[in-house]
């Protein structure tokens, strides 16, 4: 018995991950935007950086400004690392649309778990975004040699500080954006917006305090410091040990208020019919 509940996880996650295939990812067409929106992305924010970087006295505060390399590298990860949070963003948008396509009632009359079906929605959809693009900053960072790694299992802790936050930050909009009626505006706000509060763009000790108290939120902030640290900063585990302990305590949190935004805005629908906690 007790390898039925893996089991059971294993299939919904299979189900949901086709399903999310078969829905957005079915042309190569798509295949071939989920590499080149993100470089087309990475192109603009170089190229308006790159001159400011050379032209203003922005290196002597910020050394890694001056070298091409390691400014491309700095903006890559936070690049990626963005990447995967946001593609759970347009998952959870699009699973609010099940609200008007009527099969969102076929979710609360399912046998699966509501939170492993928010986590495996979420879960399916970054792995079919993110796959593309995570292969090319990898091999893009290895061929300009800036890659600077203490020890070669630090990539296991890189793998884990993007796909479990994210994972987590995913299950959390998924179960928020199934009780939304209008959700327009949160896909708005995190937008351009998560950018600029997590330190995606520019370092984060140039951000005023304000913005990254409210960064300091948002699981992407600490996903970008253990990455570029992990990737670029050669720093050790018992270094990234705060970044990472905050990361998991964030996540759990994410989980925590998932599960209990599912229990009420399920019994709220029983009770009164309407799925909506307005």
């Amino acid at each position: 018995m007790s390898g039925t509940p893996l089991r059971h996880a294993t299939r919904v996650f299979r189900a949901e991950a086709l399903k999310q295939h078969r829905r957005l990812f079915g042309r190569p067409l798509v295949v071939f935007s989920m590499l080149v929106w993100p470089i087309l992305q990475l192109a603009t924010t170089y190229y308006t950086l790159r001159p400011v970087a050379t032209a203003s006295r922005a290196a002597a505060h910020w050394p890694l400004a001056a070298d091409p390399h390691r400014l491309l590298a700095f903006l890559a990860t936070g690049t990626l690392a963005y990447a995967f949070f946001f593609s759970l963003v347009q998952s959870a948008w699009h699973l609010s649309f099940e609200r008007t396509t009527g099969t969102l009632e076929l979710l609360f009359l399912s046998p699966a778990g509501r939170l492993t079906l928010m986590i495996a929605n979420g879960a399916g959809s970054l792995l079919q975004n993110a796959w593309l693009l995570t292969c090319f900053t990898v091999a893009g960072l290895m061929g300009f040699g800036t890659l600077s790694v203490s020890a070669w299992w630090m990539y296991a802790v890189v793998v884990a500080a993007l796909l479990v936050p994210a994972v987590a930050w995913g299950a959390f909009l998924n179960s928020l954006l199934v009780f939304s009626r209008d959700s327009a505006f949160l896909y708005t706000i995190l937008d351009e917006p998560l950018w600029f509060v997590a330190g995606v763009r520019l370092p984060h000790f140039a951000l005023p305090t304000a913005v990254q108290a409210i960064g300091a939120v948002f699981p992407l902030t600490g996903s970008l410091i253990a990455v570029r640290g992990a990737l670029l900063e050669s720093r050790t585990l018992p270094e990234l040990a705060p970044a990472l302990a905050w990361l998991g305590a964030l996540s759990a949190l994410l989980l925590a208020a998932a599960a209990v935004i599912l229990r009420v805005g399920e019994s709220r629908a029983q009770r009164t019919g309407k799925l909506s906690l307005a």
